[in-house]
């Protein structure tokens, strides 16, 4: 059975969309299923090119890509991206990342969470 290995989020800390909306609790998930957590601040020299890379190959790329992004790493090798933030309203981002953890990716790993 192929399992989350790690979940990483691309995100800015001036970004509503991004904290507390989604950086919070995909990190909490993380932590409940004892997985690693990996945070890329598109502000950090230094963690803005591995997002640029993730969001590349992986995500909804564009010279300006939206954050956050979420993508979650396979037991087999597999980088999933699972969820973009909408521009349109944190409220509708703060739904998408409920309806995440709580949808059956998350559920096949074991967790449900309690919204």
């Amino acid at each position: 059975m192929v399992e989350i290995k790690a979940v990483h989020v691309v995100h800015a800390t001036w970004c509503p969309h991004c904290h507390p909306t989604t950086v919070e609790p995909m990190k909490k998930a993380s932590e409940e299923l004892g997985v690693p957590f990996f945070s890329y601040d598109i502000d950090v020299p230094e963690q803005e090119k591995k997002a640029d890379e993730l969001v590349r190959e992986f995500g909804d790329w564009s010279e300006d890509y939206v954050i956050p992004q979420v993508f979650v790493e396979m037991s087999d090798g597999e980088m999933r991206h699972v969820l973009t933030g909408n521009s349109e309203g944190v409220e509708l981002t703060r739904r998408a990342v409920n309806d995440l953890l709580n949808g059956p990716l998350f559920a096949k790993a074991g967790r449900q969470v309690k919204r």
